[in-house]
């Protein structure tokens, strides 16, 4: 048995808001929010009394998405530093394909955005950059060149 696709990225924040405005800025759009708690939360994640705010926020195409979630209890553990380096164990990112690279840097900057490099230019392709969104969450950028 083979899977059928990938759902979503799941990604704990702590200002919801904040998250979902980067996310939307970038060009996502919010398909929706609840609050997610009770036993199956409980055992899906394997704490107790899961009691959090999710978002779901999806690319325009519709075919990915990420789980945004604000735990309200259990309390949320630090991860350590947000400005962690791109190189720890663990560390994941998503990246996203833009027309414009340089100005998506620029809309985001306003909402927290910083670069963690520069951009670069892989060869002839693509220009490419990660910047550290809400969170410390690492998002990394792709412009294909024509």
């Amino acid at each position: 048995m083979a899977i059928q696709r990938m759902d979503n990225v799941g990604i704990v924040v702590e200002d919801m808001d904040a998250a979902i405005a980067f996310f939307v800025e970038l060009g996502m759009e919010l398909e929706g929010r609840a609050e997610v708690e009770g036993l199956f939360a409980d055992q899906c994640t394997g704490l107790d009394g899961v009691r959090c705010d999710i978002a779901m926020v999806r690319t325009p195409d519709g075919h990915s998405r990420l789980e945004l979630a604000k735990y309200r209890s259990p309390a949320v553990i630090s991860a350590g530093p947000s400005n962690r380096p791109h190189n720890i164990l663990g560390t994941h990112r998503v990246m996203f394909a833009v027309d414009d690279i340089e100005d998506t840097v620029a809309r985001l900057r306003p909402h927290g955005a910083e670069l963690v490099g520069e951009i670069a230019r892989f060869e002839d392709s693509y220009l490419l950059c990660y910047i550290r969104g809400p969170e410390g969450i690492i998002v990394g950028l792709a412009e294909q060149l024509r």
